[in-house]
Order: structure tokens, then sequence, then C-alpha cells
């Protein structure tokens, strides 16, 4: 299974994941659809970092304003990014003026309207939307705004639009199967923002990281290392593991971030090769299938004969799974909830399956675990729908008087088509019904066969044949029927 892996030692930030994909081998020229846009280019160049040879990504503008001509600033109650970096740029000088926080400063909903125009495919549309949401959701929470009403400022900026799109795009040209992110570091310290003075991680990149799969790190230095755009592409795209997972290494790549420090190099890591199959642990970040059109757009490369390379990538498949997974199954879009009980009472949780499915949940599943002090528990796991997230969540707080409910990153899932066949068994002349439940893909092939468990054990009473019989004949009959 092809593997991208990032590891951010040093935090992470729009930028810095841009030139870790670059430099991981992803084709600067599939920007262009951003450039196409918006009135930015992107320059690609090269710098040391601590003895490291790292890639950077710097936009630029190429023109005066936004893409809209809108240059009016938000109120008071403003997304404000937070990135406390320092922008003194240490790759080669452009004649191009810095996008920092330049251009129109959006809404919200004028920030999807921009990105839905841009004609990008599917997959990368889904995973910049995904993670304009995850920043919008966060800053309307801390600032107590809703969704619609809620103003970016830097992060509604030109620069970070193309940021979050250029990530998109990228990682849907380097192709990866599954993408895994280990513990990023947040930095210390404090940040200054439009309000005030925050501890780091400042409060929008806290909320994006509670609704994550990747978890956070605090240090090596006191300065603010997880922004709220990196922090929301990676809550958009990867998994989150514990160490970097057994790869066959094809590719390493380095994006530098804008500060220098004294001992560690400021970089963040992309790492791609062949990882096992087991360890993905049915954690697919699978879009439908997309073609990508390599336009060459307004992208200059800065780093003069420099060249990335790009290993065995190719393009032109799906994002994020095998090409016939993602035209075999059904995208389903879900929310997972999750929540740990240390005293939960057995009847309470026997029950949840019923009462939690009443309420909207698709899956219940409970798993003993150990918790602080080394006392035992549970995790409760939900799969629902995005829209009965809120409601399942309620009712599972109060079945089980949980204090808190997190929903993590999964935003969806990969299903078959199913749908259910009559086996009618025929036992000393009495005929039997047994529901068969058939798995198929969108296509209609069919895959898997398997009788209802409930109805096998009624006809296994009645007959006095043994359910596994019974099981086995009913699925023989749909198979000879349907011809499989």
């Amino acid at each position: 299974m092809r593997t991208l892996v990032f590891d951010g030692r040093t935090g992470a930030a729009g930028d810095m994941i841009c030139a870790a994909l670059i430099a991981a081998g992803a084709d600067p020229d599939a920007l262009a659809p951003v450039t196409d846009r918006l009135p930015v280019r992107y320059e690609v160049g090269e710098t040391t970092k601590n003895g490291i040879l790292a890639t950077t990504v710097d936009v630029t503008l190429d023109g005066e304003g936004g893409v809209d001509g809108n240059d009016d600033s938000t109120d008071g109650d403003d997304g404000d990014d937070g990135d406390g970096r320092d922008h003194t740029h240490a790759h080669s000088e452009s004649e191009h003026t810095h996008a920092e926080g330049a251009g129109a400063h959006r809404s919200y909903p004028e920030v999807v309207a921009l990105v839905e125009s841009m004609n990008l495919s599917e997959p990368v549309e889904s995973v910049a939307l995904d993670a304009f949401e995850r920043l919008g959701r966060a800053e309307a929470s801390v600032h107590g705004t809703d969704l619609d009403e809620t103003h970016f400022h830097e992060v509604g900026a030109d620069d970070a639009i193309a940021d979050v799109v250029g990530a998109a795009l990228l990682l849907d040209d380097l192709d990866p199967e599954r993408v895994a992110a280990t513990p990023i570091a947040t930095g210390g310290g404090d940040v200054e923002m439009s309000h005030g003075v925050y501890p780091v991680p400042a409060p929008a990149t806290t909320e994006i990281a509670a609704g994550a799969d990747f978890s956070m790190v605090g240090g090596p230095v006191d300065r603010e290392l997880l922004t709220p755009t990196g922090a929301a592409i990676l809550a958009a795209v990867a998994e989150g593991v514990d160490t970097i997972p057994d790869l066959t290494l094809d590719a390493a790549g380095y994006g530098a971030g804008d500060a220098t420090f004294e001992k560690y190099p400021n970089v963040l890591r992309a790492l791609v090769g062949e990882g096992r199959e087991s360890e993905a642990e049915g954690h697919q970040h699978g879009h439908s299938d997309a073609t990508h059109g390599h336009a060459h757009g307004d992208v200059t490369h800065a780093h003069g004969d420099a060249t990335h390379a790009h290993g065995d990538a190719t393009h032109g498949h799906v994002h994020g799974g095998a090409a016939d997974r993602g035209q075999s199954l059904v995208r389903d879009d879900v929310a997972v909830l999750e929540t740990n009980l240390d005293d939960a009472a057995p009847e309470v949780l026997g029950g949840l399956q019923e009462t939690l499915k009443r309420a909207g949940a698709r899956d219940v599943t409970v798993v003993p675990t150990t918790m602080k002090k080394s006392r035992p528990g549970h995790l409760v796991k939900v799969i629902c729908k995005p829209e009965d997230a809120e409601a399942v969540a309620e009712r599972l707080a109060r079945e089980t008087g949980t204090l808190g409910v997190r929903q993590s990153g999964a935003s969806h899932r990969w299903i078959a088509e199913r749908e259910f066949e009559t086996a009618v068994l025929s036992v000393d002349g009495v005929d039997h019904e047994v529901a068969v439940k058939v798995a198929s893909t969108a296509d209609g092939e069919v895959y898997d066969v398997s009788a209802e468990y409930d109805d096998a054990a009624e006809v296994a009473e009645a007959t006095g044949i043994p359910i596994r019989d019974v099981l086995r004949r009913a699925e023989g009959d749909v198979r000879d029927r349907i011809g499989e």
C-alpha cells in the first residue's frame, strides 16, 4: 500500500506541507488551478535548515488585490489564523510581493464559493472544503459565532487559500493510498493575535486538533510551530500514528518553515513508500476517481538548476485508494463519535446498540481498554450520518453519563451496495425462509453472500438441522440463483 507519512517534529504550516509534498515527488505544475483563479504565484525554492537541504514554497502576489476585488476587512470577531511564525523567508528573493494576508479577507461561505469555482476534481475539492470547514468551525467555536457568520482574516486571504488548495492538489498528484501523521509538535510559549496574547497552541489550533486523528506534543521550542491552517490540512487527510509505520521507502522530502532554530531543523518531513496493508487498520482516505491535467500555469521555480525527483508516482489515479476501489465501492459520508467510560454498568453498555441506533447510529462498537491510573474502562465508538451526530452524541451522553463526546477526523467510509434475497429451504415438505444479504460493488459485481443468523437459528430449531448447515444451504441457494 503506497503510504505517505508526515513527520512533524517541528510542527506544520500550510506552506511547509506544500513544500514537503513537492520535495517528496509531487509535481508543482499541479498547482495551476490556483494560479489560474487567484492573482498569486508559487515560488518553489531551496534552503538549508541545520544542515538539511529543504524545499520552500512562497506564495507571492501576481497583481493587485483579491480575485473579487473585495478588500474590506472584517470585524473584531474574525477568524485570526494565529500564525505567529516569522515571515522573513529564508529562500531567494522575488520581484513579486509576498502574499501574506493579502487580497480579500473572506467569510466562510465566500471561501467555499471560491473553492467551488476553481473547477477542481472531486477529491481535491473535498479535501480543501474539509480543511476550511474545520477552520471555520474552530473559529466559530472560539468566537461563539455561527459557521456561516465566521469571517477569516489571514485564513481567508489569497495566500492561505493557495496553501490549503495547493496542498490538496499536490497530495492528489502524489497519489498515496494511505496518509498518516506522527505526533505533531505545537511549540510553546505565547502567540500574539489580534485579540491579545494567547498560549501556544493557539485557540483555533486546539479546536482543530480536538477533532483530528493525529496527536499533538509540546515543544521543542517556545514558538508557535503548528498553525491552524497546517492543523486543518492534516486533520482533513491524515490518520494519527504513534511512530513511523513500516515502510519500504521510495522518497523523503523536507518542507522548510520560515524561522531557523539553534538546535532543531525547522522542517516538516514527508516519507513516501510501500507500507504493509495490515498496518492501515482500515483507515483509508479514499476518494473518487480523478484525472490530473498538469497545465503549465504561473508556477515559478526559484531554485535554479535544482530538480525534484518525482519517484514512482504516477498521475491520473485515485487519491487515497486503488483505482478499482474508488470505482467499485460507494462513498458514504459519516461522522465518528467516541467517548471513554470508566464507570458504566454492563447493562448500560449492552443496551447501547439498541438505544443509539434508535437515535441514528449506523454502528456501535464497545472496546475494553485501560484508562488513567490503570483502571479498566471501555471505549465506545459510534458511526452515524453527519446530520445525526448531535442527536447521537446527546443520547450517548444521557445513556452513559459521560462528560464529553468527541468527533474524530473520519469524514466518510467506502461501503458495498447491499440488498437482501430470500432463500427457501424445503425440509420434509415444509418451506422455510432465510434472509440472505448480498454485497456487491457499484458496478454490480457480487463479492459476498451472507445468510442472516437469526433466521437460520429459527429454521434450525424448527427442523433439527445444525445452524451451520442451514447457513450453508441458504447461501448456496442464493449463489446459485444470482449466478455467482
